[in-house]
């Protein structure tokens, strides 16, 4: 294992010889810097896991070297020395992003035990930030995230489903990424240089609806003032997203049917027949084998959009990929509004589990960014969620609270969701720390949501 790297930066000769000698002896390997300006080209150089800098230098300071530091993105830990045990002084070191201080003459046992901590926080953050990226490998496909064995089905049947040029029909309720599923689709198909055009067929009456899929010829209607080419032609040797296809209307149903057998139509008010290479993917949340069975949707049309199925489950029925959907969202809503955030506070995760999630995963990601945006400190708390989804209030993180006088559920519960923000979100991680399966953890998750929804 590779020594982590300590740079000492002190203008007193006798102080950086005593720390150096100190900290070699404990396997640490040193350099030495005798003001901020020479830090700061060690700092590339040697590339230091943590810097440990005094406070008051000629030409450049310590504190002036911790924010240039940051400024140009050092990921060194910066512990601040000063014979000046002014809470001013620490107060601004801490807030330009020090991890702490230590106040000279520096006590030698209590600083080798807080620059081991100091540094073994660095390789606990810099361990998570790897498995974030391993978790969201395995488990993601363009933007989706589930570890459940439901999503995984999804993910492989999605897969193989691109390579070819089949019709897709996705299924699934509202807010559980059909969308993306279609875009994956593409971005995973030899179409992917081509283009992704979608049609919200239930946005449009059925006149703009047959204009806007095949397009028309001038004068065609009142209003056509031009030629205009309809998306069919515009996704050409692409595909072709229809969301909300249980919404459109009888007599298109016959024409669309038209143009994905015989891959040609003709624009509306138009005698040329025009041909296309069109990939169909059609989307909806309605049953529609029930709507055949109504008179409602042509049996055919059915049969012709599906060759491949593909079903989105509903969050609720897959409650344990909520922590990694919920890592995920933090991560991206805290860049979007800069704020850095360490995760969930604890009580949070219980609020988020016990919802059902009538809205999916869009409902989940609207109500992480609303806590982002509320949210105070470095944690999101159940008072920054809706109040729809507002639990009990945060526990003490002091895991002793629940002994004596907890039952093993409980002390159970609380091992499973603490280990789950250890683990970012990820059930795979935590299983591994806990020793126990995936599905274990996954079906600990759904009965902790029951159990709260009662």
């Amino acid at each position: 294992m590779p020594k982590e790297r300590i740079l000492v930066v002190d203008d007193e000769q006798n102080a950086r010889s005593a720390l150096r000698t100190i900290l070699a002896e404990e396997g640490y390997e040193i350099r030495e810097a005798v003001n901020g300006e020479e830090a700061l080209s060690l700092l590339s150089e040697f590339a230091p896991d943590l810097v440990l800098c005094d406070v008051r230098m000629p030409k450049m300071d310590g504190l002036t070297l911790l924010r240039t530091a940051k400024a140009q993105g050092s990921e060194a830990v910066f512990v601040m020395m000063t014979a000046y045990a002014a809470v001013e002084t620490a107060v601004e070191a801490m807030r330009a992003g020090a991890e702490n201080y230590l106040v000279k003459p520096i006590e030698v046992t209590a600083a080798l035990l807080f620059i081991e901590k100091a540094l073994e926080k660095k390789g606990l953050s810099r361990e998570a930030g790897l498995l974030r990226e391993r978790v969201r490998e395995r488990y993601r496909l363009d933007g989706m995230v589930g570890e459940a064995p439901e999503m995984q089905a999804v993910y492989e049947l999605v897969r193989q489903a691109a390579l070819t040029r089949a019709t897709v029909l996705v299924l699934g309720e509202s807010g559980t990424g059909k969308e993306l599923i279609a875009q994956a689709l593409h971005e995973q198909s030899p179409r992917k240089d081509k283009p992704f055009i979608k049609v919200a067929c239930a946005a449009l009456s059925e006149t703009l609806l047959e204009s806007e899929l095949f397009g028309h010829e001038k004068g065609s209607f009142t209003g056509a003032a031009g030629r205009r080419e309809g998306r069919f032609e515009l996704a050409d040797g692409g595909t072709l997203f229809l969301d909300e296809i249980g919404e459109m209307p009888h007599s298109m149903q016959v024409k669309l049917l038209r143009a994905l057998q015989q891959r040609e139509f003709e624009r509306v008010g138009g005698t040329q027949t025009i041909k296309v290479d069109v990939r169909v993917v059609a989307a909806t949340n309605r049953d529609l084998v029930a709507e055949v069975k109504d008179g409602r949707f042509r049996e055919d049309l059915y049969y012709r959009l599906n060759v491949v199925s593909v079903t989105l489950p509903p969050l609720r029925r897959r409650k344990g990929d909520i922590p990694a959907l919920v890592s995920l969202f933090v991560e991206k809503y805290g860049k979007s509004y800069g704020k850095e955030l360490r995760g969930l506070a604890p009580g949070t995760m219980n609020a988020l589990l016990a919802h059902d999630w009538p809205g999916n995963v869009r409902e989940l990601e609207n109500a992480i960014e609303r806590a982002v945006v509320l949210a105070k400190g470095p944690e999101l708390t159940a008072d920054d969620l809706p109040p729809s989804l507002r639990g009990p209030r945060p526990a003490s993180r002091d895991s002793s609270s629940l002994v004596p006088g907890a039952t093993m559920e409980q002390i159970e519960r609380e091992a499973i969701l603490r280990t789950l923000e250890f683990a970012s979100g990820s059930t795979t991680r935590a299983a591994e720390i806990l020793g126990i399966s995936v599905r274990k953890i996954q079906y600990r998750l759904k009965e902790f949501g029951a159990e709260k929804a009662t």
